[in-house]
């Protein structure tokens, strides 16, 4: 029985849902026993859920952001922030492949993260799936047609719902609290986000038992989140995937129909530039981004400004020197060349 419709790839389903007690570690040689006294008190709680209102839609609408200069006017050093390619898959605990990309940027945090840091977050949230733990073996629960007990953290009247990146994080959980008749449920990030918005949520907590490779994020900024992100996070999911030959045209295609975003800053006489990178080949490329936080998470100070097919198509017209994009330069990232925006230019 699915509790949740999927679309194609997510968050390998046939393997989402699995025992954590029996993979946990020894509780005495494991991570810390409680969270630090700033974050809400864990613990699993009776508050369930029956369906996750996948229909469910943010009610935020995305800020305005000021209309660009169609000429990129703004060179700037290094092309590219982060890696091109993700990780490998791993599973921490056999059955759950972990959020890599997202455990990774946790790992990297301070004990006092910057915006910046946060962002960096916040933009790998936004692919892949997400882990929730259950009280009891929720195959049971699901096959009796009952609720499943969410775990989530109190804060005075709040309630924020307990995510995790993968089997460590879960782990660390059962060892913290000393919980182990719990399972946990892997599941696409988007169902997890609006289900969460459609209740009456105060926002998530990532890997709360983890240390300083966690995070909190309030309902608004989700919701914000949500409203300024592809429905079905098309263009993130292809480059946070595996690579292939088709990969370069699917991610081309797919910037025919996607959102997506430049990163602006202050030209000469007041008016706004758009962002250009050189490759170390000397390519001129434009930056184009699949979300505002990956604008953000480069920490330029650049502003994202969203930019439809059309626009992008007439700024590579107007300017044969400019040899194609690359998207996402904060990684994973793709170099896209004029033969691979083919589809774009032809409309």
């Amino acid at each position: 029985m699915a509790l949740f419709k999927r679309k194609r790839d997510d968050a390998r389903p046939e393997k989402s849902v699995e025992s954590v007690a029996e993979h946990a570690p020894d509780v005495a040689a494991s991570a810390p026993a409680s969270e630090p006294d700033a974050a809400p008190a864990v613990g699993i709680s009776m508050s369930s859920y029956g369906g996750f209102g996948a229909a469910a839609k943010a009610q935020a609408e995305p800020a305005a952001a000021p209309e660009p200069t169609p000429t990129p006017t703004s060179q700037r050093q290094p092309a590219v922030r982060g890696p091109e390619l993700a990780p490998p898959p791993t599973e921490t605990i056999p059955g759950l492949r972990d959020n890599v990309l997202l455990r990774d940027a946790l790992a990297q945090l301070p004990e006092t993260p910057s915006n910046e840091e946060l962002a960096g977050v916040a933009r790998h949230l936004l692919q892949g799936h997400l882990f929730l733990r259950i009280k009891g073996d929720a195959r049971a629960l699901l096959s009796e047609g009952k609720e499943l007990p969410l775990a989530i953290a109190t804060r005075g009247d709040q309630q924020f719902v307990l995510v995790y990146s993968g089997g460590a994080a879960l782990q660390a959980a059962v060892s913290a609290d000393k919980d182990t008749d719990t399972s946990a449920m892997g599941q696409p990030v988007l169902t997890v986000l609006r289900y969460v918005l459609a209740s009456p949520y105060a926002g998530i907590i990532i890997d709360g038992a983890s240390g300083t490779a966690r995070a909190v994020y309030p309902r608004a900024l989700l919701e914000r989140m949500l409203a300024e992100a592809e429905p079905e996070l098309e263009i993130k999911s292809l480059l946070a995937g595996e690579r292939t030959d088709a990969t370069a045209g699917e991610i081309a295609a797919a910037l025919t129909r996607a959102k997506f975003w430049l990163a602006v800053n202050t030209a000469t006489e007041g008016r706004y530039g758009v962002a250009e990178a050189r490759s170390p080949q000397g390519d001129r490329l434009l930056e184009v981004y699949s979300h505002p936080l990956e604008v953000i998470a480069m920490g330029r100070g650049d502003q994202p400004a969203p930019m439809t097919p059309g626009q992008l198509a007439n700024a590579l017209r107007a300017d044969e020197g400019i040899t194609g994009v690359i998207v996402d330069a904060a990684g994973p990232w793709i170099k896209l060349t004029r033969d691979d925006l083919a589809p774009l230019l032809a409309d």
